[in-house]
């Protein structure tokens, strides 16, 4: 396995190179959004209009962070569960997204529109929120205010940790963990 340093936003050179199990140190521009602010994404995609943010490229953090201490520009920065994402994610990925980041495994559409669109999905260790939060050196609501902690922020960041669960290949961490721990146990 191996290491990899990328800047946002993602090409398909930088995603070809990466397989599941690789570690990733992202820097430049995520953009944080959940359930609420994925339907709306969708729903402006759907009715033909402009996204809050470019998303060709782009690298989407499924993040409610928890409001900054004094001095720093965001709080605990923990992933959330992945899967409540599913149903909009296919249709960022043949818009241009380029990766995704949280915790848990994706449905098979997913995976499909991932391979694609040679898109991927990395994981964000969860219970570490406050140690990801220390990448992030900026962050800014761009988007649905309204939505509190779900709002869609831009963040930069320096070095942010992930591990490729998805590669552009098809291939599945998760899949291939569970495998190879019931093989080890037979």
């Amino acid at each position: 396995m191996a290491e990899y340093k990328l800047e946002t936003p993602l090409k398909d050179a930088d995603v070809e190179k990466l397989k599941i199990g690789d570690t990733v140190y992202l820097s430049g521009v995520l953009y944080t959004a959940r359930d609420a602010a994925h339907k709306r994404l969708v729903d402006l995609i759907k009715e033909g209009k402009e996204l809050p943010f470019d998303i060709k490229g782009a690298v989407i953090y499924y993040v409610g962070p928890a409001p900054a201490r004094p001095g720093r520009p965001i709080g605990s920065a923990g992933p959330t569960t992945s899967y409540r994402m599913d149903p909009y994610a296919p249709l960022l990925l043949d818009n241009g997204l380029k990766g995704m980041i949280g915790k848990g495994p994706r449905s098979k559409e997913v995976v499909d529109a991932m391979v694609r669109n040679k898109a991927v999905y990395l994981a964000a260790t969860g219970g570490a929120a406050a140690l990801i939060a220390q990448s992030v050196v900026s962050a800014e609501i761009i988007a649905y205010e309204d939505l509190g902690t779900e709002a869609i922020r831009k963040l930069v960041v320096k070095d942010f940790p992930c591990i490729v669960a998805n590669d552009i290949y098809g291939n599945d961490l998760y899949k291939k963990g569970v495998e190879e721990f019931l093989n080890k146990n037979k």
